[in-house]
């Protein structure tokens, strides 16, 4: 009987437990992850706006580990040995046949004084702490932008930022409260959003003006302070700093002996192997795949390396050569608490679609997303 390793229980593990279930009725596949829950990232950008609670966010998974006979092992990961077929865990080891790691990155934390800026994906806390910080703003400036990998294009998440953004703007709006708070919005890249095609950066910019929302672009960081945000372009003051880092791979990554890129992550080639490692597999945001500089790091990406890496490893436990490759593809509704841009781009097509619609769009997928998990 085959014996089949997850790492993580994010949106590319999760696809792959259910379809390496669907494909193999007989494998004894393991899950490790620190919760049995599922914390739906994407909605973090409505915390600071109430629009969401955090437990709203949360979804237990017992249930669906049940359904698919997926053993749950609450454990942390620290190292891989053997080439990856021993996990090293804080709750002991873990061996297999097939490895697939789908654990997600983590933020670059390496600019001074990053304590002061609160960081939106990092959590459900991190989110609550900028509700909480805006409801007790009277007055003042609030600075907000994101960051990149410099050694590695596709490691960064804007999309959430400019949600982050103008949400928090059509809130004050709503409340009355918009002239006494002045918005920043800082990047060290001149094209924030460029990532996302000509179309995307023009609306996108528009959409800045029209709010009358202050850009500060194109300087590289130098510093956060507890009031001011310092650039190699000049400084500005800030009462409160919400800042999203560029990403990297797992700390645990780098000691195990993995193909890393520049970046680091975890190199993958087009059919998500790691290579020089038989069996291992990666998936999502942890992992660094072929493609163009504007492949995007989110959930539909991870989803669709996850079910190319299934494929790719049932096929080679049939010993047949590997087929399956993913498609670049970024789909997206930056959101503004009122209405929704939709962007599309794949290798062949760019669209943008403004519609008030769109944001319930986006609550609807949500919805029909997590469904399943209930």
């Amino acid at each position: 009987m085959t014996n089949i390793t997850i790492i993580g229980s994010g949106f590319a593990g999760l696809t792959a437990a259910k379809a390496l279930r669907k494909q193999l009725p007989e494998a004894n596949i393991s899950l490790i992850s620190p919760r049995a829950e599922l914390m739906y990232a994407p909605s973090l950008i409505w915390i600071p706006t109430g629009l969401r609670k955090p437990e709203d966010l949360v979804y237990p998974l017992g249930r669906l580990f049940r359904k698919h006979n997926i053993k749950h092992i609450k454990a942390t990961v620290t190292e891989l040995k053997d080439k990856g077929r021993t996990v090293v865990t804080d709750k002991g080891e873990l061996t297999n046949e097939y490895l697939l790691i789908a654990s997600g990155s983590r933020f670059i934390r390496k600019l001074p004084g990053i304590e002061h800026a609160l960081t939106l994906c990092e959590g459900i806390d991190s989110a609550v702490k900028m509700r909480e910080a805006i409801k007790s703003m009277k007055t003042g400036t609030i600075a907000m932008g994101f960051g990149g990998n410099p050694n590695e294009p596709s490691a960064m998440r804007g999309g959430p930022m400019f949600e982050l953004l103008f949400g928090v703007e059509t809130m004050l709006q709503k409340q009355g409260r918009r002239d006494d708070i002045h918005l920043i919005f800082f990047s060290p890249a001149p094209q924030p959003g460029k990532r996302m095609g000509p179309k995307a950066l023009e609306g996108i910019m528009k959409e800045l003006k029209k709010r009358g929302i202050e850009t500060h672009l194109g300087h590289k960081m130098k510093q956060f302070t507890e009031d001011r945000v310092i650039t190699e372009g000049g400084e500005f003051k800030a009462d409160l700093i919400f800042f999203m880092p560029g990403m990297t791979g797992p700390a645990w990554a780098v000691e195990s002996g993995l193909p890393m890129s520049p970046g680091g992550l975890i190199q993958a080639d087009e059919y998500c192997r790691v290579p020089d490692h038989p069996g291992v597999y990666v998936a999502g945001d942890s992992g660094s795949f072929p493609g163009p500089d504007w492949q995007p790091k989110q959930a539909h990406m991870a989803d669709l390396q996850a079910e190319a890496a299934v494929k790719n490893m049932v096929s080679e436990i049939c010993m047949s050569p590997p087929k399956a490759t993913f498609k670049n593809e970024l789909i997206c509704i930056v959101d503004t608490l009122d209405k929704g841009i939709m962007v599309f781009r794949d290798e062949k097509r760019m669209m943008v679609f403004p519609s008030r619609f769109m944001h319930w769009a986006k609550r609807f997928f949500e919805w029909w997303y997590v469904r399943k998990l209930r």
